[in-house]
């Protein structure tokens, strides 16, 4: 295969003779200067990646994809309502549910938390629960015979917070008791724990409290009624486009909100700041660029006479361009394709080993996420590339002005 002369030319000059060493000492540290900067862009978006893609699968994992509620406070005759929103477009599954807050005490002490009542035989289908229960089923949250207690699955936080586990009762405080003169008082019953569930997501995990349905409308008063309906859809990112069309076939008062009006905040954080590092880190291939710069400028010095001598044999201004141009590209994609390989190890080692840990209760996650996404790394590899060709243009530019004949005058 025939190599362009432009080309040749190029890396001639890349290694240097013996005693223009220093040169190729700059050329190296400029594709070292590349290489650390696309590597740390890459493990940072990757990084931010997967924390995006981690926190969107435990929420989602943990609550529905849509919410269905009542401006009047209360679902009607929710069964009936689960079945019409199946019948929607997009719908996988539904499932009614109530939702209080709550107080909850042990032996131990009391805590505050989130009582939630859920459909047995639909919850399944809506929410991760039955696969996050680290002991205890779902089936054991109904009474096991007349007299017996109902049972109740913690959260794996707050049932340490309680210090209980499978078998212990505890008791249940929930607002909208009945009114005395000595004031209102709270409606109280007592559960056996039935079961511990962990999400991985630590505010779910600390607070939240399951019953079966007909036992959280016993204790709030809401019999044939619901907070709400759980929806999950056949396709998350077309979550809105179901939304819409739930709230339109059921009609006031009913409204339905998607997982990304409910998190919209958070993930647009998230976002923000991926942007923001994606810039500040982009910097640091610039500053590997400006070594081009440098470099390309000694070269163009140290080879003044070279350059002159090529222009006498024919070597238009044209092609002395592309000769520095090349050489500048040479180093950088020798850098970027560096940083492209550690980048994409140490990804590799992060996801592998998972060797750096998190608190759980500050990042909702205990383990360093990593997803490395294809496009992402084209995007930083376009990136990089286009800096260090455009770091070449004013040095190719500078060496496509050298006049021969006043180069070679005193040779």
């Amino acid at each position: 295969m025939r190599v362009p002369v432009e080309l040749h030319i190029a890396k001639k000059y890349l290694l240097a003779k013996r005693k223009q060493t220093f040169i190729s000492i700059i050329s190296f540290i400029s594709v070292g200067g590349v290489a650390v900067g696309v590597m740390a862009l890459i493990i940072v978006l990757a990084v931010m990646s997967g924390f995006e893609r981690e926190l969107k699968d435990r929420i989602l994992g943990a609550t529905a994809h849509i919410h269905v509620t009542s401006l009047e406070g209360s679902v009607p005759d929710p069964f009936s309502r689960a079945n019409d929103v199946r019948k929607a477009g997009g719908v996988a599954a539904a499932s009614p549910y109530i939702f209080s807050q709550m107080m909850i005490s042990s032996g131990s002490g009391s805590v505050g938390g989130v009582l939630r009542g859920v459909d047995i035989p639909t919850i399944g289908g809506v929410t991760r629960l039955a696969r996050d229960l680290r002991s205890g089923s779902l089936e054991d949250l109904r009474r096991a015979g007349e007299g017996a207690l109902p049972g109740v699955i913690l959260g794996k936080e707050l049932a340490g917070n309680l210090a209980v586990g499978v078998g212990d009762v505890v008791e249940v405080l929930v607002p909208g008791g009945s009114v005395t003169p000595l004031g209102a008082f709270p409606k109280t019953a007592r559960f056996r724990v039935a079961g511990i569930s962990e999400s991985g997501m630590y505010e779910y995990d600390a607070t939240f409290a399951y019953v079966a349905f007909d036992e959280a409308g016993r204790l709030l008063g809401m019999e044939g009624r619901a907070t709400g309906i759980e929806v999950k859809v056949d396709d998350i990112y077309r979550a809105a486009d179901v939304a819409k069309r739930l709230r339109k076939d059921l009609g006031y008062p009913f409204w339905a909100k998607d997982w990304m009006q409910s998190n919209r905040n958070l993930f647009s954080a998230l976002k923000l700041e991926k942007a923001v590092m994606f810039i500040i880190l982009v910097l640091i291939v610039m500053v590997a660029a400006f070594n081009i710069i440098s470099t390309l400028i000694m070269v163009v010095m140290e080879k003044t006479k070279d350059i002159a001598i090529l222009m006498s044999m024919g070597a238009t201004r044209r092609t002395i361009r592309r000769i520095f141009a090349l050489e500048g590209l040479i180093i950088g994609v020798a850098g970027t394709a560096l940083g492209t390989f550690l980048g994409g190890l140490l990804c590799w080692l992060l996801k592998k080993y998972k060797f750096i840990q998190l608190p759980g209760d500050v990042y909702y996650i205990t383990t360093l996420p990593v997803h490395v996404e294809p496009k992402t790394i084209l995007l930083v590899v376009v990136s990089s590339v286009a800096i260090c060709f455009l770091a070449t243009l004013y040095p190719a530019a500078q060496a496509s002005r050298v006049d021969p004949a006043e180069a070679i005058r005193y040779e």
